[in-house]
């Protein structure tokens, strides 16, 4: 199972690495399959904060994931005026591959026509040009739709890793991960509040098939 986690110059450090530390717990489990790798269309890239991270491949992989995660960053408009990347990114595929956004990560998947005319969740920065592209915002922290999810706030990753790893390992896998991560004394309750906005979409999804 590939994942990619799509990341750009000036990316939100909690956006890309909170997910991609959670995505991790299923391979540390021992699914020696699971792959989580940082995609980027630069080798090196730099946070908004100042952290310099390797990534792990190009954006020529994408084509290959399974699931695609799309950070935000303050460079997001940037790369949507950036007819190469763009380009590129035209190979993401809701009908073969799961697809997550974070925050201005769904403008990204706005302007690529990928949202189906739902509505979507971003974060009250990104909103405007969210609007803009045409996407029905709606002021939630997760909402997803068939194989499109979007999560609106820094802190919402969590709902984007516990759908991603419900739709790809099952709800038990899920479970384990969220309370894996939860603080000590808030277990229960964490792992009851993140399952509490995914379940109801994965219903659907399952009354749909």
């Amino acid at each position: 199972m590939h994942i990619a986690i799509l990341t750009f110059d000036a990316f939100n450090d909690l956006d890309s690495l909170v997910a991609f530390g959670m995505l991790n717990r299923i391979a540390l489990l021992g699914d020696l399959d699971w792959q989580v790798r940082i995609a980027s269309p630069a080798r090196r890239v730099t946070s908004m904060n100042g952290l310099t991270i390797d990534a792990h491949e190009d954006l020529s992989q994408l084509a290959q994931a399974d699931a695609v995660l799309v950070g935000s960053g303050m460079k997001t408009r940037e790369v949507a005026n950036d007819a190469a990347i763009m380009e590129q990114l035209r190979v993401l595929n809701p009908e073969r591959q799961l697809l997550a956004a974070q925050c201005s990560g769904t403008y990204l998947l706005g302007r690529l026509g990928l949202l189906g005319g739902v509505p979507a969740c971003t974060d009250l920065t990104s909103k405007p040009w969210v609007v803009q592209a045409g996407v029905a915002v709606v002021p939630r922290p997760f909402a997803a739709s068939s194989n499109v999810a979007t999560a609106g706030g820094c802190l919402a990753s969590q709902y984007l890793v516990a759908w991603l790893i419900a739709r790809l390992k099952g709800l038990d896998a899920a479970r384990e991960v969220l309370h894996y991560f939860a603080p000590v004394g808030e277990k229960q309750e964490y792992v009851e509040r993140a399952l509490g906005h995914v379940l109801p979409t994965l219903q659907v999804q399952a009354e749909s098939a």
